[in-house]
């Protein structure tokens, strides 16, 4: 027979487990673009909140995925329109940027965690001239593929085909190896 949790359910650690397992692979499918490996990558997480539109970062998928960020040696940069302030209660050693351009300069990828308008709206040729690597990981499907490889990007989504094969980064000298 099954126990019963505090919440009157069953399994709630598990799910919390499952949860959180998925939460990580998230990080793994970044990696995935470098070969697996994102020592010495900088990243920029985009969206730290739970959902658009509030402060909150109870559940966030920003938490575990900015761990395990770190823990496969990546440094972190992060933009939240309204959540940063919060989001520094939850992750360290995270650089907090004023907006979203400054937290794509000079990155290996970016990864949209929170759909928030303002990430919709973005200046994409801007965003790719600004980037190390114009590599895009879009966890909430914000932008369509087809507009991403036009405006440059090599990007990926969540249940739709990516717009490149995971490539060798570390061939050139120069981090402005492009991943198409």
């Amino acid at each position: 027979m099954r126990k019963r949790n505090a919440v009157g359910g069953f399994g709630f650690e598990a799910v919390e487990t499952v949860n959180d397992t998925r939460k990580r692979a998230m990080a793994r499918k970044v990696s995935s673009i470098f070969s697996g490996v994102l020592r010495g990558k900088t990243v920029a997480i985009l969206g730290l909140t739970f959902k658009p539109n509030t402060d909150d970062m109870r559940e966030a998928p920003s938490i575990p995925l900015i761990m395990a960020l770190q823990d496969m040696g990546a440094t972190v940069r992060a933009y939240d329109p309204v959540g940063m302030e919060q989001a520094k209660n939850f992750v360290s050693d995270v650089a907090f940027c004023q907006g979203p351009y400054e937290c794509v300069e000079d990155v290996d990828v970016a990864v949209i965690v929170t759909e928030w308008e303002q990430f919709r709206a973005l200046d994409l040729a801007r965003m790719r001239d600004l980037m190390a690597c114009p590599v895009v990981i879009d966890l909430r499907n914000v932008y369509r593929p087809e507009d991403m490889k036009k405006a440059g990007f090599a990007y990926t989504c969540i249940g739709r085909a990516p717009t490149h094969q995971p490539v060798d980064l570390f061939d050139s000298p120069s981090r402005a190896v492009r991943a198409l």
